[in-house]
């Protein structure tokens, strides 16, 4: 324990994953409250896109990519993380905030997903645990983007495949939300703006200017 207590003093850069906790209250808070008379985001191109439970695999995959991509990060780039986290934090409240002024869902899951299968079962416990609302701008498509942000502005990740890896994954991803009716084509647009966005403001605007702040605190350390 007291390993533990000394590594979060001498790395204060891994408190910024406190968000996660508290994204996940502010998530589940709305999902309670926003359950009907909200704006329906599906359009008819929804109803070209065939359901596929085996895709919810895929779909549930969501979460070990970005904890996976947060703990090698904290690991081995704390830089990266630092970015990595502002990003998430950006773009997920941005989504929530968007989502208690303008309740949204969607109507396009099955009335009844059938059989006895793993992936009939897993798709049942995703549909409890994930409710239909809160679905515009898809946070599953900004956190994917964050995540392939991250994985390409890391040195250690871009040999080899593991940028190719990710980048696959992710777009497998955000067609499962898709395919397994969590979201509406235009949930995935508009995930894809904000996510874009924000990736921006981090590692456009901000990033730069961290950038020349600590080449200066370099500067001044080697005097």
């Amino acid at each position: 324990m007291k390993q533990i207590i000394q590594y979060f003093k001498t790395h204060r850069y891994v408190w910024w994953g406190l968000y996660v906790p508290v994204y996940l209250v502010m998530f589940f808070t709305i999902e309670h409250f926003i359950t009907d008379n909200y704006w329906a985001t599906q359009l008819p191109i929804d109803d070209c896109i065939p359901f596929c439970k085996y895709f919810i695999v895929i779909y549930d995959a969501w979460a070990p990519l970005l904890v996976v991509t947060g703990l090698y990060l904290i690991a081995k780039d704390p830089e990266g993380y630092r970015r990595y986290m502002w990003t998430l934090i950006i773009t997920f409240t941005a989504s929530t905030i968007f989502c208690v002024l303008v309740p949204n869902g969607q109507d396009l899951r099955p009335a009844v997903v059938e059989g006895n299968d793993f992936f009939a079962w897993l798709v049942r416990m995703t549909y409890t645990a994930d409710t239909n609302t809160n679905v515009f701008p898809s946070v599953h498509v900004v956190g994917v983007l964050s995540a392939l942000f991250a994985v390409y502005r890391t040195p250690g990740l871009r040999q080899g495949c593991w940028h190719l890896a990710a980048t696959v994954l992710g777009v497998v991803i955000i067609a499962a939300t898709l395919l397994v009716k969590q979201h509406a084509f235009i949930d995935i647009v508009a995930g894809i703006v904000v996510g874009i966005l924000g990736c921006w403001v981090v590692y456009g605007v901000i990033g730069p200017r961290r950038d020349r702040h600590l080449a200066r605190q370099n500067e001044s350390t080697q005097e």
